[in-house]
């Protein structure tokens, strides 16, 4: 194995002298004063492919699979408190740790994943914008719309630091959770029935492969690797965190989890209720269209609104802190003095702002051709190995003995948890690679 990297990755330049390292909190009130990372995180990883797969799985099965939203919450909730859980033992990020122990190659395959992950996505974090904003004023073409989101989004991650991110993050997923909550809500919904639905876990037939698309599609992907960078800019440090952490993260996955839950039921009474099952994009206009007529123009804007925050709250996280995961990527490449890994790592730095470029520009040009099947293709291959390559490292790493101290390595139910991820994530891997490669 090679050991060429430094140990750890010193916070960006702008961190504060070691005398004024917040202090972990030991209260509930003290945990709520230091919340903020879950909700970047929540607003991050929900946006218009989870209201996709939820809104199509609801418009088929109804509240039937309501419970599969938030089991795929609980299942990203382990992933992210063992990566957290590394941070806190180690002092490095999981990406560190990964380039430190898995060797050169590894480095070379995390930098293309990064770079095509970073391409396609954006690409279609752009379209969704550009949909949902040209929902609200269609005057304006979803392609321009596509193009202003992308510039405002890198405008904004390019100029403010992250105590300003966060502040911008916390509005919108608060715009979006009331407005898509209030929602199915103002449906009122017998609670009866959608507890039922939760307590009597069903699977419907012919329908698990939709179902564990919903499971596995909540809350993001890769993005969950932003949650360790997060923690850096904030300075958590140490297994007095751990708490507070969890406490965080709990709150980010209970609202993703909402989320979820939320689209089902906005899909069951109306799509599934009104008997069209749709695809894609489609499903989330069809059933904007449907509120209008249940709700009222009130209730389409609402809905409107919502949809719009999901998808630009996740731009924005996504042009924030990718460039991040890249310059670790470059400061490690080889070794470097402590200063100029640093100098790296600052938001600043033409290692970030470059890469904020890649992802925010050129995939502009998905907006106006289509997607080529190569590029398509390789996505999927190296997308689908991500969350099962995640869930199988951190089962090695946080039981590693010599890597991790015993009070922060896994316990049963963390390695019983992280096994299901394994299994469930490899199988939905098997299923994209069959559809985009064996036809």
């Amino acid at each position: 194995m090679q050991q060429n990297a430094p140990t750890s990755l010193h916070p960006p330049t702008h961190t504060p002298p070691l005398t004024e390292l917040p202090i972990a909190p030991t209260t509930w009130r003290g945990y709520l004063r230091f919340l903020g990372p879950g909700f970047a995180l929540a607003a991050t990883g929900v946006g218009a492919g989870d209201m996709i797969a939820a809104a199509v799985a609801g418009s088929r099965y109804g509240i039937a699979i309501l419970w599969a939203a938030l089991v795929g919450a609980a299942l990203k909730f382990a992933l992210n408190e063992g990566m957290a859980r590394w941070q806190l033992g180690t002092g490095s990020t999981l990406i560190e740790g990964w380039m430190r122990h898995l060797g050169g190659w590894f480095r070379i395959v995390l930098l293309v994943y990064l770079l095509v992950w970073s391409f396609v996505v954006g690409g279609a974090l752009i379209a969704a914008c550009g949909l949902a904003a040209h929902a609200i004023y269609p005057k304006i073409s979803l392609e321009l719309w596509g193009v202003l989101h992308t510039v405002v989004a890198c405008a904004l991650v390019w100029g403010g630091g992250y105590d300003r991110f966060e502040s911008a993050m916390k509005l919108l997923i608060g715009l979006m959770f009331c407005a898509l909550l209030g929602c199915a809500f103002w449906l009122k919904p017998p609670w009866e029935v959608l507890w039922l639905s939760v307590r009597d876990i069903d699977l419907p037939q012919h329908g698990i492969a939709l179902i564990m698309g919903v499971i596995g599609g909540v809350g993001g992907s890769v993005t969950l690797l932003s949650y360790n960078v997060w923690m850096r800019e904030r300075r958590w440090e140490g297994q007095a965190w751990l708490p507070a952490i969890r406490a965080d993260l709990a709150l980010a996955y209970i609202l993703t989890g909402l989320f979820g839950a939320s689209v089902v039921v906005l899909a069951t009474w109306t799509l599934y209720q009104g008997g069209l099952q749709v695809q894609g994009n489609r499903a989330v206009l069809e059933m904007a269209r449907m509120l209008g007529e249940i709700l009222g123009r009130v209730g389409l804007w609402v809905f409107l609104l919502g949809f719009w925050a999901a998808v630009a709250s996740s731009m924005l996280g996504v042009w924030q802190s990718i460039p991040c995961l890249f310059c670790d990527i470059v400061a490690l490449w080889k070794p470097r003095p402590p200063e100029e890994a640093q100098a790296i790592l600052s938001t600043t730095s033409p290692y970030y702002r470059g890469y904020l470029l890649w992802q925010a520009f050129p995939p502009l040009l998905l907006l106006f051709v289509q997607k080529p099947v190569a590029l398509i293709v390789l996505y999927a291959v190296i997308g689908a190995l991500f969350m099962p390559f995640l869930a199988g490292s951190l089962l090695w790493m946080n039981n590693h003995p010599r890597w991790m101290p015993a009070p922060l390595r896994n316990r049963w139910p963390s390695n019983a948890t992280l096994t299901l991820c394994l299994l469930l994530f490899l199988w939905l891997s098997f299923r994209a690679l069959h559809t985009h490669i064996g036809g």
